[in-house]
């Protein structure tokens, strides 16, 4: 078992989250079925649609209408000092909102590969947060959290999330 975050992009039911998510944890391991839970605690099995190991992104669909949902923002603009809020289940507390600012743009962590390309913040990101968005004050998703540096494994004011930039593009083609 694992928790993660994720947030739907449509009404009809699109789900985005970080491929190590819903990636089997262990060498041999299966992912059986991935179960998407709502802050109401109503449950909906989840299909894979699309997976990059490369972006650690991953698209599910989930079985739904009218559901609600969250737009993708321009994280270009967004500057050192902006202040964002990250929404994630971080060890199983569902609906977990921390703010934060933006502590550096483009940072390079060593740990994404080809897009290696990182929005940094102090908001609280924890284990469970990846795959959950990251929002400007204007409501937008300008993130993806998907990483912390953490030489005990818990939060110490650094965070990364994927630049909406860099993943609209990537969730698009999934």
């Amino acid at each position: 078992e694992s928790l993660g975050s994720g947030f739907v992009i449509s009404a009809d039911g699109y789900v985005v989250t970080n491929n190590h998510v819903i990636s089997a944890g262990q060498r041999g391991a299966v992912v059986e079925s991935i179960t998407v839970t709502f802050p109401d605690r109503r449950e909906f099995k989840a299909k894979l649609i699309g997976r990059d190991v490369q972006s650690d992104l991953a698209v599910l669909k989930i079985e739904g209408t009218n559901l609600p949902f969250v737009r993708f923002g321009d994280s270009r603009q967004a500057r050192v000092g902006d202040w964002v809020v990250a929404i994630g289940n971080p060890f199983g507390l569902g609906g977990s909102v921390t703010a934060g600012i933006i502590s550096a743009t483009h940072r390079v962590t060593g740990q994404g590969g080809a897009y290696d390309r990182f929005l940094q913040t102090d908001a609280s990101i924890n284990r469970g947060n990846s795959g959950g968005p990251m929002f400007d004050l204007q409501g937008n998703v300008i993130g993806i959290n998907s990483q912390i540096l953490s030489p005990t494994g818990g939060n110490v004011g650094i965070g990364f999330a994927i630049p909406a930039e860099q993943a609209k593009p990537i969730v698009d083609t999934l």
